[in-house]
């Protein structure tokens, strides 16, 4: 078993899938970067892909490919988000209620649709994005085709990582944006209008996140079924949070909890001797550990989850 799994073929291969798994979580993980920023937490994240991915797989199959899935999946990820958005902002409620109760709405009303447009009709599967193999860093050894041997949304959301970086080092904006997850009431002191930066991290948290969703199905199933997120969500939270809400963090969290779905997918395939079912687990059991690991280091925003109630002292 060993003899196969140390080889060149099977790591570049497991590298690949890595990749390829973790990118949902990328686009994910930077939505709910830029919104818990801003002070607010969503747990309905899961909710937000799950739209995104169905509202993809509609506008590819009835408004012609690829691009008209792409806008299909933004606009379902956003119309999420904002709601999320009306109901923390707007309405102050409990934004953890808010997110889990906009998971088991969208849940329910995805699988709904879903019946009802695919009632009669035979199997529909979509063309999926081709690879775009890049010259010469698509040869460097192990890592080269990992990473640029891949489709146009991985290559973009490379591009997003580093401009999200210096969004938040180098820009105001980006550091208003940090000033008021930490202390809203004293950004506001300072002038800056705290309820719009945190629509604008609302809209941000809904285009990543149906991104996120809709690559499951342009990129890598070419189809829609029930509950196809399993839980992706709920673990691209868990990259922002190991990921110490930093970009590169949560990159380099999600590429992890990437590869623990690759390493079992990739395991299964070589018929190891242990059940489906607990490799089908490994994902989720390694990223208990990590935030287990990741215990008592909390550095997020001081005021994330809390809803700011500008007459309140």
């Amino acid at each position: 078993m060993w003899e196969e799994i140390l080889t060149i073929g099977f790591l570049t291969a497991f590298l690949t899938a890595t990749v390829r798994m973790a990118i949902p979580l990328i686009y994910a993980g930077l939505g709910e970067v830029f919104l818990e920023r801003v002070g607010i937490l969503n747990i309905g994240l899961e909710g937000v892909m799950l739209n995104g991915a169905f509202f993809s797989f509609v506008g590819a199959v009835y408004f012609g490919g690829t691009p008209a899935g792409l806008i299909g999946g933004v606009l379902g990820g956003v119309l999420v988000s904002a709601i999320h958005g009306v109901l923390t902002i707007k309405l102050k409620k409990d934004q953890s209620v808010s997110g889990i109760a906009l998971n088991m709405f969208i849940l329910g009303v995805t699988s709904f649709f879903y019946k009802v447009m695919s009632e009669g009709q035979e199997y529909q599967q979509i063309s999926t994005l081709q690879t775009i193999k890049l010259p010469l860093l698509s040869q460097i050894p192990l890592i080269g085709n990992a990473f640029f041997n891949q489709d146009i949304l991985t290559y973009i959301v490379y591009l997003l990582i580093i401009v999200t970086i210096i969004f938040y080092k180098k820009t105001a904006v980006g550091l208003a944006c940090t000033a008021i997850g930490e202390n809203p009431k004293a950004a506001d002191s300072a002038g800056m209008m705290v309820e719009r930066y945190q629509w604008i991290g609302i809209l941000v948290n809904g285009i990543l996140g149906g991104i996120g969703g809709a690559t499951l199905v342009l990129v890598q199933l070419g189809k829609f079924t029930e509950n196809m997120i399993s839980g992706r969500g709920y673990i691209a939270i868990a990259a922002v949070i190991l990921g110490r809400y930093t970009p590169l963090g949560m990159f380099g969290s999600a590429l992890l909890f990437g590869g623990a779905n690759a390493l079992q997918i990739r395991l299964q395939a070589l018929g190891i001797a242990v059940p489906t079912q607990a490799l089908a687990m490994l994902p989720y059991v390694i990223t208990l550990l990590a935030l287990l690991g990741a215990a008592g280091k909390n550095s997020g925003p001081e005021h994330l989850g809390k809803a700011y109630i500008r007459e309140s002292r």
